[in-house]
């Protein structure tokens, strides 16, 4: 048995590309994303910081320390403010999105970073080269085996999370090759992440991010520590896309090939809306078709052409995508953002509360949104949107989206990105002079000495 195993193998290949990665060296579109993202995740920690499943998060978990919580008195053990912090970041789906995989890097790297610095004493430099790292890996673990992760019932973010956040960790405690070879090994049994949440909106999904987060954590530190784990954890016979994609097959080279050279971090896009990502080009059809002053009670049906792929999250059953039970539901319902966004002009996240997806006019018109399945959809390579109403009088209009707004083909601007912040810091409950000392908090932390303590309260 042992003579069928690689000579080394893919968490080796890896381990020796991270520990070679330099701050000094990252491109400085990698670094500024890096920055923008950290400054995203801390304003919707923000944002969240009074939402039920984050108090219920801070409440669950029994052990305080010296990491911070963000916008929570409350100090906790540098695993608890991952699992917090990446709950809060992920909790509103209003976070960042790799559109080749699609992940949430952002809600699982950042907070398991920043409560390890604040923990064992990191300073901004290894901070930022594990966070470069720890993203990267999670949207290169997604090319592997496009949509396997998913048809077989997991979610990316929480699967490809636990690796990231593992690497991530690593990096930022200096750890050598074969400690971060063992961490890989290690988290392959602590990753997990089911996608039942869909069949009634319940919270699970908020908090895998924070799980897989805090789990990359505990992992890197056991490896520390001496604790050994599988080498082949990535392609073994029982191993990680055996377990989560059903398959030992795949374009590992996606992984490996050009890791340290060509930095998809730099790629990453920021939400627009506060729900799922493959809704975003539709919303943006649909409040183009609003504001062409046509009536809801004007429209007979409305029909997308849609990616196979996004059908069981965002289509099906149909019928209860086009009344979700409530407003997380509402989020990773397609019939339900259409019918927000033409009516209402936009989606915020005011749109996804219980009261919200129940309006009867909104209700209405998602009942007459349905989808059908184009064999030429480039899902998930890129996320687009179509849209054809058909009107009471027979008529026909259309509107397509050839792109996710705020990702690689439109990008937000710095600018945008900060004004994002301070929009959700004001939601979360802060005044215009507290969200500016909190952004300019975020903007600084990989200069030196890292303190949260300010984000306290």
């Amino acid at each position: 048995m042992d003579a069928k195993l690689p000579d080394i193998a893919m968490a080796e290949h890896l381990a020796g590309r991270i520990v070679a990665v330099d701050a000094a060296k990252l491109p400085a579109a990698a670094r500024d994303k890096c920055q923008e993202t950290l400054i995203d995740v801390t304003g919707l920690c923000i944002a969240a910081r009074n939402e039920d499943y984050v108090k219920a998060a801070i409440g669950g978990w029994d052990e305080d320390g010296p990491c911070t919580a963000i916008g929570h008195t409350r100090a906790l053990s540098a695993a608890g403010a991952a699992f917090v912090n990446g709950n809060a970041a992920h909790g509103e789906d209003f976070d960042d999105t790799f559109e080749g995989g699609p992940v949430h890097a952002g809600a699982v790297i950042v907070p398991a970073v920043l409560a390890v610095a604040e923990r064992h004493a990191v300073n901004g430099k290894a901070a930022l080269e594990g966070i470069a790292v720890g993203i990267e890996i999670m949207c290169r673990l997604g090319l592997v085996a496009p949509k396997m992760v998913h048809k077989a019932g997991f979610h990316p973010t929480a699967v490809f999370g636990a690796m990231g956040a593992a690497a991530a960790v690593g990096k930022a405690l200096g750890l050598d090759k074969k400690q971060i070879v063992d961490a890989f090994g290690v988290v392959g049994s602590m990753a997990s992440g089911l996608i039942e949440y869909l069949a009634e909106g319940t919270w699970t999904k908020r908090m895998h991010a924070g799980w897989a987060g805090q789990s990359g954590m505990r992992a890197a530190l056991l490896a520390r520590s001496g604790f050994s784990g599988p080498r082949t954890v990535f392609e073994g016979a029982h191993g990680f896309f055996h377990g989560f994609a059903n398959t030992t097959k795949g374009d590992f080279d996606a992984v490996t090939g050009d890791f340290g050279i060509r930095w998809l971090t730099q790629t990453l896009a920021f939400k627009l809306y506060p729900c799922g990502t493959m809704t975003h080009p539709y919303i943006d059809c649909a409040r183009r078709l609003g504001a062409r002053g046509i009536r809801p009670d004007d429209v007979a049906e409305m029909v997308c052409d849609v990616g196979e792929g996004t059908v069981h999250r965002l289509w099906e059953p149909l019928a209860a995508k086009q009344t979700p039970r409530n407003g997380y539901a509402g989020k990773f319902s397609q019939p339900y953002c259409i019918a927000a966004g033409f009516i209402r002009g936009t989606v915020g996240l005011s749109d996804f509360s219980d009261a919200a997806v129940s309006e009867p006019a909104v209700v209405a018109l998602a009942k007459k949104v349905r989808y059908r399945i184009d064999p030429d959809n480039p899902y998930p390579n890129n996320f687009t949107g179509h849209i054809r109403a058909t009107l009471r009088d027979g008529s026909v209009v259309e509107e397509r989206q050839p792109h996710m707004r705020g990702g690689a083909h439109e990008p937000l601007t710095r600018k945008d990105i900060e004004d994002k912040f301070l929009l959700n810091a004001r939601h979360g409950g802060y005044d215009a002079g507290r969200a500016e000392a909190a952004l300019k908090l975020a903007s600084n932390v990989f200069g030196g000495r890292i303190d949260l303590s300010a984000l306290r309260g």
